[in-house]
């Protein structure tokens, strides 16, 4: 594989992890998940979601690598596969203030989508 194929796989997988952080849901999900780990039951009151949702997003998470699950009796208590998530969502709100929130007004991107 040449280093440019390389590259591209690389930066396509980075899409894939970037993309998988992209809905608002799943995201909530792993920023609270950030603050130590949890069961379905509190994400579906701390989020205010039906627990088919949360449920269907969890499974999305753990199966990009994302979450794991540790079976206590009964539960299941999920956390973060990596702190570096915990990480990357920092930087994003440091990214989010140093372009003083710009991409909320993005005709692709922001509140006013188009696409």
């Amino acid at each position: 594989m040449t280093i440019q194929t390389q590259e591209h796989v690389q930066l396509n997988t980075l899409a894939a992890l970037l993309h998988s952080l992209s809905d608002s849901t799943r995201l909530a999900i792993v920023h609270t998940l950030s603050k130590g780990e949890t069961r379905v039951a509190d994400l579906v009151e701390q989020l205010d979601l039906a627990q088919s949702t949360v449920s269907a997003h969890i499974a999305c998470l753990k199966d990009c690598g994302l979450v794991e699950g540790r079976p206590e009796g009964r539960q299941i208590f999920y956390s973060l596969t990596s702190p570096n998530l915990t990480h990357l969502l920092g930087d994003a709100e440091v990214i989010l203030e140093q372009t003083n929130q710009a991409v909320a007004h993005c005709p692709v991107f922001g509140d006013g989508r188009e696409c």
